[in-house]
This record gives C-alpha cells, sequence and structure tokens, in this order.
C-alpha cells in the first residue's frame, strides 16, 4: 500500500504548496482522493500514470478538494482516453461538472460516471474481488466524507511440505488456498488448518479530510493499518475549530489513539502557520506514531 501526497494544505494555492490531493496504490488499483487545484500538475510531477486512474473520490464541494477536477477530466479527453471514468462524491457534483463542460463544449470521447452520495451512514461505494471501499460520515460545514480503503483477505498460504504427506490431485490446490478441507478417496477429512497458514493481514487506508472533532468515526476505523486526519489547527487556535468545523493536531491524535491505528498522517494545515513540525510535536503528546504529510511525500505500508 502506497500513499502519494499531491497537496496537503488548506484554503488557497501557494507557489510552493498545493490543496489537499493524493493517489492511493492499494492492490493494484490507484485511487485519486480529492482533487484541489494543480493536481494534474502534481500527477506528472510525481509520475502517476493517467490511464491508471479509474476512480475519483471527492470528499466534499469545498473548492480546495475539487476545483481541479474538470480540468483534469478535460485533460483525459485531450489524452484519447477510452476507459470509464467514475467519480464518487457528493449530490451536486455532476451538476457542477456537466455544466463547465457543456458551457465550455468540452464533452468526454470517454464514458463519464458519477455516483454522488447522499447518506449520513457509512456505506459501500465501491468493491471489487480485491478492495472494498465505504464512506466515514463527517462532520463539516457542508455535507462530507471520509473513505476507507480496504484490502479484502488473499489466499491462504499453502504448505506444500504438508500437502505432500497426501495423495492430493494438483486440481484442488485452487480450493484448499480458498480455505476448503479436502476429503481423500478413503472418505478421510483433512482440515484446511493442516495444510494451509493464513494468508497475510490486510491492510486498510482511512482517510478523513475536513471535520470537526467528532468520535461516531472511530467504530468505522478502528484498527486502520494509516489514518490521514486533517489538522488544520494547532493549540494556539484550538477556538476556531468548531466554528470551521476543522480539527486540531491534537484532537486528530486523540482519534487516532481511541481508534488504535497504525499510523497517523497530519495535514489540510492552515498556511498561518510557517512550520509544520509543530503539528507533529504536538500530537504526539497524545499519540505517538505520527507523521506530517507534504506536498509530494511518499507513505509505504
Amino acid at each position: 500500500m502506497k500513499l502519494t501526497i499531491l497537496g496537503c494544505y488548506s484554503a488557497t494555492p501557494r507557489t510552493f504548496t498545493n490543496p489537499t490531493s493524493q493517489v492511493l496504490e492499494i492492490n493494484n488499483h490507484i485511487f485519486l482522493i480529492d482533487c484541489g487545484e494543480g493536481t494534474q500538475v502534481e500527477l506528472r510531477r510525481n509520475k502517476v500514470r493517467f490511464s491508471r486512474i479509474k476512480h475519483i473520490f471527492i470528499s466534499h464541494l469545498h473548492g480546495d478538494h475539487f476545483f481541479g477536477l474538470v480540468g483534469l477530466v478535460s485533460t483525459f479527453k485531450l489524452l484519447s482516453r477510452e476507459e470509464p471514468l467514475h467519480i464518487h462524491g457528493p449530490k451536486g457534483i455532476k451538476e457542477i461538472i456537466t455544466l463547465q463542460l457543456k458551457l465550455s463544449n468540452s464533452w468526454t470521447d470517454y464514458p463519464l460516471h458519477f455516483h454522488e452520495l447522499t447518506n449520513t451512514t457509512s456505506e459501500i461505494v465501491f468493491e471489487d474481488d480485491k478492495v472494498v471501499v465505504n464512506t466515514i460520515p463527517l462532520q463539516h460545514r457542508v455535507y462530507c466524507n471520509g473513505f476507507l480503503f480496504k484490502e479484502k483477505p488473499g489466499d491462504r498460504k499453502l504448505l506444500m511440505s504438508k500437502v505432500q504427506n497426501y495423495d492430493i490431485d494438483k486440481a484442488y490446490y485452487r480450493s484448499i488456498k480458498k480455505g476448503k478441507d479436502i476429503v481423500l478417496d478413503d472418505d478421510t477429512v483433512i482440515p484446511n488448518k493442516e495444510l494451509t497458514d493464513n494468508p497475510k493481514p490486510v491492510k486498510s487506508y482511512a482517510y478523513c479530510s475536513d471535520t470537526r472533532y467528532n468520535e461516531e468515526k472511530i467504530p468505522l476505523i478502528k484498527g486502520a493499518t494509516a489514518l490521514y486526519h486533517e489538522s488544520t489547527f494547532l493549540e494556539s487556535h484550538r477556538h476556531l475549530c468548531s466554528t470551521t468545523g476543522h480539527s486540531s493536531a491534537i484532537e486528530a491524535a486523540t482519534i487516532a489513539k481511541k481508534a488504535n491505528v497504525g499510523t497517523l498522517i497530519l495535514g489540510h494545515y492552515s498556511t498561518r502557520y510557517d512550520n509544520i513540525e509543530l503539528f507533529r510535536e504536538e500530537a504526539r503528546t497524545i499519540f505517538e506514531d505520527v507523521e506530517i504529510a507534504d506536498d509530494g511525500r511518499v507513505f509505504e505500508f
């Protein structure tokens, strides 16, 4: 599992920082999460192949999280894209993007599918045989979701030294790896646990964009391999969290501790601060394993 931060600062773009966008590579998928201004430039800078992006997840309709989307959709057309593109986001995202495409006469030549979200409880928004993606309802000034990306368990590991003790045809190996017991010709049952070992532990990534402190999401992200949680403010400006719908570094760390996640990644910093290391310092007073996002930074788990 690999996470590339394309942008992780709040509000307006600057010459040296970008608003929110990131790429998650998990189980052979490449997912784009939020799409602030400058996203496609950062995709190129980080050598992410545009053609591999098939699903984009937009947390909410504030500009610093989606103003780069119509540009990216249009660039895909210029690159002669043929693969369908799926956009998952709040109700209204289809109207906004299609109006821009209509008035600029920039309709796509490839299938463009919108999956609009309205639920205030967690729901599955994507699933295949490798990965499942659930929403994480958040509390912001507008309707907002985070997303939990989780691997599905892989096949069990075949213990050949044990399998070869029995006269088992190779044709059954696949079903054994899927967890099936084996019945020999003399009706002897060989339990699967004697022939296999547990698969690799699944990895999961919880993305919590703009949100007030809210413990309701803790059961949804419990035990996540990594949690990205916004931390717009330091303690000196914590009084601004409630009115703006944001969190402080210490509040993010408190969520990470209560959810027992592996690693906390902080981001969405207010641009009023000159030193983002201060966010790590404050968060570590609550939770030890803290990383700080920065544009272009890559995390591998």
